[in-house]
């Protein structure tokens, strides 16, 4: 089988998996939590990131394949999120809600609010379905009006339930003034680049620009071409890891946000900042394909699990960088990340795949769907490469 061929079957293969195993017959929605023998937990919680990324990725894949089908599971989840996730007092949308669709944790954190919008823009570049895309500019104008950092740039990492400063943050720890992160900075930005395409406002535009610069002038380090994980209000790092997997994410998904504001000397700057971010990203790999998943060169520490969602970026991030190069040795790399994913990850009796392996290439975790375990990672990637890939 051609290659080509192997990454449209796999999608193929994703989504099915999802249209079978995903759907909550009682609670409606899918569900929060499915095991590897694809038995769910019906009690579990659901996460506004997992129903977001399924909105995208159904949408995604109905454009993608030309493939009207795939809507009504993106409406789905589409619908759940309007019904349960959607703060009709104060705005916004709520990190959880238990298996009733009662709001559990009721907090905006950012990384959440992004990533509704960002599967809300693309429900309605596929659907045209106007109340998604008014959902989504009325999440956007919450997050800048009370996230944005007028003053430093940037985004705080969470605000409570109205809004008003937080003292829960998920994804760091505010106590060790942890209050701007790169990975809510990421998809803040992949967000409002989705949603550009689909309401090319003027002020969206410009905080895709200014996202941009903040990861030039204060994420992306000018001298490793790696990227500070968790830093406080004034952009001062905090903790020194180093995370291979959104290393080689944010290397593909920067020059696509400049690309998909039309802004040409942002373009040409970040292709060069692409292929030194993949060139840093590279020194993760280990012989077998497998990507580490992250490094602490404080304690020397080097976390060697091989992660779904860090292998499925690491065959789009070097693929870009042999586009942008033409260095077979990238184009390698993305070919070797596919194969060691074949080999390793995919679970080719019960569908979908494994969270992660060793360094042995023994299988770690136990979810094929929770809060985290999604088919936005692989799913996307498959359609990266099928179009991306020439022979």
């Amino acid at each position: 089988m051609d290659v080509r061929q192997e990454w449209r079957q796999e999608l193929k293969d994703i989504l099915a998996y999802w249209q079978q195993y995903g759907p909550d017959p009682v609670g409606g929605g899918y569900y929060g939590q499915v095991n590897y023998e694809n038995v769910p937990k019906t009690d579990a919680d659901k996460g506004i990131v997992l129903k977001s990324r399924i909105v995208w990725t159904f949408s995604a894949a109905a454009r993608h394949m030309g493939h009207e089908e795939y809507l009504p599971y993106a409406e789905r989840a589409y619908k759940y999120i309007d019904k349960y996730f959607r703060d009709r007092q104060h705005g916004g949308v709520y990190w959880s809600v238990d298996y009733k669709g009662e709001p559990k944790t009721a907090t905006k954190q950012l990384y959440g609010e992004a990533f509704c919008v960002y599967g809300l823009s693309e429900y309605y570049r596929a659907t045209k379905h106007q109340p998604a895309l008014d959902l989504a500019k009325d999440i956007y104008g919450l997050m800048v009006k009370h996230g944005y950092d007028a003053k430093r740039g940037g985004f705080h990492e969470a605000l409570a339930r109205d809004w008003s400063e937080a003292d829960d943050y998920i994804l760091s720890k505010k106590a060790n003034q942890e209050t701007k992160t790169m990975n809510t900075h990421l998809h803040i930005l992949e967000a409002f680049a989705n949603l550009y395409r689909a309401w090319p406002d003027a002020g969206v535009k410009q905080q895709v620009r200014g996202l941009l610069n903040a990861f030039l002038d204060h994420i992306i380090d000018p001298k490793t071409y790696r990227m500070n994980l968790f830093m406080d209000d004034n952009w001062k790092v905090r903790r020194t890891a180093i995370s291979y997997g959104h290393d080689i994410e944010a290397s593909w998904l920067l020059l696509e946000s400049a690309e998909a504001i039309h802004d040409e000397p942002l373009i040409q700057r970040l292709k060069d900042v692409a292929v030194k971010m993949a060139r840093a990203a590279a020194t993760g790999l280990e012989p077998d394909g497998g990507m580490n998943y992250e490094y602490d060169p404080k304690t020397g520490h080097v976390n060697r699990e091989r992660s779904w969602w860090v292998m499925a970026e690491a065959m789009v991030g070097f693929y870009n960088a042999y586009q942008l190069t033409k260095e077979t040795q990238f184009r390698d790399k993305a070919l070797q990340s596919w194969e060691y994913t074949k080999k390793h990850l995919l679970d080719t009796r019960k569908g979908e795949w494994f969270m992660g392996a060793d360094e042995t290439g023994k299988v770690l975790g136990n979810s094929k769907i929770s809060m985290w375990k999604c088919p936005y990672h692989n799913a996307r990637a498959c359609m990266e490469m099928e179009g991306r890939y020439k022979v």
